[in-house]
């Protein structure tokens, strides 16, 4: 009977430390877990809430300058090598 009881005793804590091992992982997890839908709940936000907004320059900045080629440029283009 002795053996029995000790048998128990170490079944019901073997089983408690997975259990506490299993709970330990899932809850490592979970901040990962919460920046991954916070980061697609932002992406989804981005794509659907600008849909409808129509895409206007913004009047703070300045066009870029016109490229032009001066007139007299006659040098080669480099050799394709």
């Amino acid at each position: 009977m002795d053996g029995t009881a000790n048998n128990i005793i170490l079944a019901i804590a073997g089983v408690a430390s997975v259990l506490l091992f299993a709970v330990k992982g899932f809850l490592d997890q979970l901040p990962d877990v919460f920046d991954s839908f916070r980061r697609a709940r932002e992406a989804w936000q981005r794509l659907w809430g600008k849909q409808g907004e129509v895409a206007t320059p913004d009047e703070t900045e300045e066009p870029p300058p016109p490229v032009t080629v001066p007139a007299d440029d006659q040098q080669e283009p480099p050799a394709a090598a």
